[in-house]
């Protein structure tokens, strides 16, 4: 027997919502989706009128979903922002050459300029030719400093105000479970954030924050939108996978696990006597970093030395290491 949609609209419900549980219709589903992605954008003070928005697009789904809701409250609600997207190729053969397909789809969808930069234009470097020197263990590290900084240099090419990025709730909750687990209380106090600055020079929003993945590819299945869904090949041995298996079986037992998490990672006091990382200047690239050398041009000129392995592990060693060793340069980028 058909279930009646809960909004009392009188059509039939066709999706059970894993966040709350109602019964909803697709029409009913997309108006509470996009509503509940507008409160977290107005409650959080997320963008002002006139603001040139990169969105961080890789073409998978909570990207596409990103920028897809994003057009749609922009000309709803009239936030007067200019959507561009920025796509970084990590040089991932089999993955990020597929995904950047949907992407330039994406941008003929959506009407909207794109820009793309590589690692091999940043940094000389692929992804495919990192994991041939450093292996599977450690490459997810390469990968993600790199990336944040391929970002904020598009960034400011593009000479945007902010930039949004597609990490949703289950995103964030692993990321508070892995800081607990790595007892870094630095990046525990910053994941929670909406809004982050201390990454990098240009600031950083998460509209899709409160929003939990399986709304999101609901969501994406029944506007029928055009995303990327393979995982990267280089994924499975990740840290993070061992978080995302472990909240999966907590959402199962309790739904609202992914919420508590977050909320709970927003509501954690860290000691006066902690002493915090404080924002500077890196002294090799000019970027924002809390040390004298950034992680980014610590990995890379380790990679550059012949010593991959140099910038894994603590900052403190692989300086030391760096001002010892001779014929050190200045990387220009």
């Amino acid at each position: 027997m058909p279930v009646l949609c809960a909004s009392k609209c009188g059509r039939n419900a066709v999706l059970k919502r894993p966040k709350t549980g109602d019964a909803l219709c697709k029409e009913c589903f997309f108006w509470a989706f996009e509503l509940e992605v507008h409160s977290t954008i107005i409650n959080g003070k997320l963008f002002n009128k006139g603001d040139v928005v990169a969105i961080a697009a890789s073409g998978g789904k909570d990207s596409t979903v990103l920028a897809q809701v994003l057009k749609t409250l922009n000309e709803r609600y009239d936030y007067g922002l200019k959507l561009v997207l920025l796509s970084i190729d990590e040089g991932i053969t089999g993955y990020r050459d597929d995904s950047l397909k949907t992407v330039h789809e994406n941008k003929e969808e959506y009407e909207m300029p794109l820009k793309i930069l590589s690692y091999e234009q940043l940094y000389g470097w692929s992804m495919d030719k990192i994991v041939a020197e450093v292996g599977r263990k450690n490459n997810c590290t390469f990968c993600g400093v790199f990336r944040r900084q391929a970002l904020d240099r598009g960034a400011i090419l593009l000479s945007v105000n902010c930039i949004a990025t597609g990490h949703n709730a289950d995103d964030i909750a692993e990321t508070v479970l892995m800081n607990i687990l790595r007892g870094d209380v630095a990046r525990l106090q910053r994941c929670v954030n909406i809004i982050t600055v201390t990454e990098g020079a240009i600031p950083r929003c998460k509209p899709l924050k409160y929003t939990y993945e399986k709304e999101i590819v609901m969501y994406a299945y029944f506007k029928k939108l055009n995303y990327f869904s393979t995982e990267c090949v280089y994924a499975p041995n990740a840290y993070r996978g061992h978080a995302r298996t472990f909240l999966k079986d907590l959402e199962r037992l309790k739904p609202s696990s992914i919420i508590d998490i977050i909320h709970s990672g927003e509501t954690m006091c860290i000691k006066e006597n902690v002493k915090m990382p404080e924002k500077g200047i890196c002294t090799k690239c000019g970027f924002v970093s809390s040390q004298r050398i950034c992680k980014a041009c610590m990995l890379l000129e380790g990679l550059n030395r012949g010593l991959p392995k140099l910038g894994i592990g603590k900052t403190s060693k692989a300086t030391k290491v760096l001002v010892t060793l001779p014929n050190s340069k200045r990387i220009d980028f």
